[in-house]
């Protein structure tokens, strides 16, 4: 995935002259998505189905919000599984992962859940959900993405904000980095969780006011110390926000001497590591990763390349646990 280009994550970017050459692509993307959506007929699951989506192309936190789902339905003593249409896999059909599939076939995110629960893989989001609850004791089923996937009914919608860039230059891909109408996607979602920088940062007051009366809750990222403060460390990663991960990393106590970024969900290669391992012997360094671009390393090269382990927190579980409860 090519990186994203400037202009959308500047709020006066929407009068870039690129963003202006593009809008009748944008109007038509945005025509064709909320016809879909309008149009649509979707499948009820078995059971329960709880969406986490964003408005937004790229990452914002959805994958550790579905484990924090997860494990808190699972503290309640409910059995979920995870559906994920498995981005930059290459499984063709509904999947139910074992212990051998790998990051190549199943995507990153399906790896990363696995530790959490059972996982689904499925592009065919109904097909999926038959196979998830075709499995024994499944109650309840967590999409990880598929917010604007308009062929599953969902019965509870998390909306996750970015809330240090919320919608960029505010237009519709291509002109911009929405994947739809912020407002459009607000009615349909039953909460806005907002993804902070860290846990002592405010949510913009334009962002509060946009939420309106919907259940909002706050949510952030706390990565792992290090067991030796001030190790050196080359950091290298391919995903959305590469600089918020070397930020992450600087932190918690690690001393990033160098970085190298990748393209979002890139595939590495045994001569990525090469590359990588030359520069971190020039430097002194260990090598250094994120979770999510450490599955997608060969596996035998894996134990030679650390990661930084992150959690997601909220601010309010006895609300997450209230809007969890509804669903039984």
């Amino acid at each position: 995935m090519i990186s994203p280009p400037d202009f959308w994550q500047d709020p006066d970017g929407g009068k870039h002259p690129m963003a202006l050459l593009l809008s009748p692509v944008e109007a038509l993307y945005d025509f064709i998505s909320k016809r879909k959506i309008r149009t649509a007929t979707p499948y009820t699951a078995a059971g329960p189905v709880v969406c986490v989506g964003n408005v937004s192309m790229g990452g914002v936190g959805k994958t550790p919000f579905a484990i924090i789902l997860a494990e808190q339905l699972q503290e309640a003593g409910r059995s979920p599984a995870f559906l994920t249409r498995g981005y930059g896999g290459t499984l063709k059909v509904p999947t139910l992962l074992g212990g051998t599939h790998t990051a190549r076939e199943s995507g990153d995110e399906a790896q990363l859940l696995k530790s959490a629960g059972p996982v689904v893989v499925s592009s065919d989001r109904p097909a999926g959900a038959r196979l998830a609850f075709s499995a024994s004791g499944t109650e309840l089923l967590i999409m990880d993405d598929g917010f604007q996937n308009p062929s599953l009914h969902k019965n509870l919608s998390f909306l996750l904000v970015d809330s240090e860039t919320g919608f960029g230059n505010g237009r519709v891909f291509p002109a911009g980095p929405l994947r739809e109408k912020p407002d459009a996607a607000r009615e349909r979602a039953e909460a806005i969780v907002f993804v902070l920088p860290d846990r002592k940062a405010d949510v913009p007051e334009s962002l509060l006011g946009w939420a309106g009366d919907k259940p909002v809750l706050r949510a952030w990222l706390e990565a792992e110390m290090p067991r030796s403060q001030g190790q050196r460390v080359v950091a290298f990663c391919g995903i959305g926000r590469p600089d918020k991960f070397y930020r992450t990393a600087a932190q918690v106590g690690y001393d990033v001497v160098a970085t190298r970024n990748f393209p979002d969900h890139h595939a590495f290669t045994a001569q990525d590591l090469t590359a990588l391992q030359a520069l971190a012997q020039q430097h002194d360094a260990a090598l250094l990763t994120t979770q999510k671009d450490h599955v997608r390393l060969p596996q035998e090269l894996q134990a030679q390349v650390a990661t930084l382990p992150v959690r997601m927190h909220v601010d309010n579980k006895e609300l997450l646990t209230s809007l969890l409860e509804s669903l039984f």
